[in-house]
Protein backbone atom coordinates (compact mmCIF):
# COMPACT_ATOMS: atom_id res chain seq x y z
CA UNK A 1 0.00 0.00 0.00
CA UNK A 2 1.38 3.40 -0.95
CA UNK A 3 0.60 6.75 0.63
CA UNK A 4 1.37 10.28 -0.44
CA UNK A 5 3.65 12.02 2.05
CA UNK A 6 4.10 15.78 2.14
CA UNK A 7 7.47 17.00 3.42
CA UNK A 8 7.84 20.59 4.58
CA UNK A 9 10.99 22.24 5.86
CA UNK A 10 10.34 23.91 9.23
CA UNK A 11 12.89 26.67 9.80
CA UNK A 12 12.02 26.96 13.51
CA UNK A 13 12.58 23.21 14.03
CA UNK A 14 15.45 23.28 11.51
CA UNK A 15 14.25 20.03 10.01
CA UNK A 16 11.52 18.38 8.00
CA UNK A 17 7.91 17.69 8.95
CA UNK A 18 6.21 14.78 7.19
CA UNK A 19 2.44 14.43 6.94
CA UNK A 20 0.25 11.74 5.38
CA UNK A 21 -3.01 13.37 4.20
CA UNK A 22 -4.83 10.02 3.83
CA UNK A 23 -4.08 9.14 7.48
CA UNK A 24 -5.43 11.94 9.71
CA UNK A 25 -2.99 12.75 12.49
CA UNK A 26 -0.16 10.71 10.98
CA UNK A 27 2.72 13.18 11.24
CA UNK A 28 6.41 12.84 11.98
CA UNK A 29 9.63 14.80 11.60
CA UNK A 30 13.37 14.54 11.22
CA UNK A 31 16.38 16.85 11.15
CA UNK A 32 17.30 15.49 7.71
CA UNK A 33 15.07 14.39 4.86
CA UNK A 34 16.37 10.82 5.21
CA UNK A 35 15.53 10.83 8.92
CA UNK A 36 12.06 12.24 8.22
CA UNK A 37 11.46 9.49 5.63
CA UNK A 38 12.40 6.73 8.07
CA UNK A 39 10.34 8.30 10.86
CA UNK A 40 7.21 8.67 8.73
CA UNK A 41 7.53 5.04 7.61
CA UNK A 42 7.48 4.05 11.30
CA UNK A 43 4.52 6.37 11.93
CA UNK A 44 2.55 4.85 9.05
CA UNK A 45 3.29 1.33 10.28
CA UNK A 46 2.15 2.25 13.79
CA UNK A 47 -0.97 3.98 12.51
CA UNK A 48 -2.01 0.96 10.46
CA UNK A 49 -1.23 -1.41 13.34
CA UNK A 50 -3.49 0.53 15.72
CA UNK A 51 -6.24 0.64 13.09
CA UNK A 52 -6.01 -3.16 12.69
CA UNK A 53 -5.99 -3.74 16.47
CA UNK A 54 -9.22 -1.82 16.84
CA UNK A 55 -10.82 -3.46 13.83
CA UNK A 56 -11.01 -0.21 11.95
CA UNK A 57 -10.68 -0.14 8.20
CA UNK A 58 -8.80 2.52 6.37
CA UNK A 59 -11.15 4.80 4.45
CA UNK A 60 -9.64 6.59 1.50
CA UNK A 61 -11.78 9.09 -0.35
CA UNK A 62 -10.82 9.60 -3.97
Amino acid sequence: MKFQVIFTFDSEYEGYVAEVPELPGCVSQGKTLDEAIENIKDAITGYLHVQAQHGLQLRIII
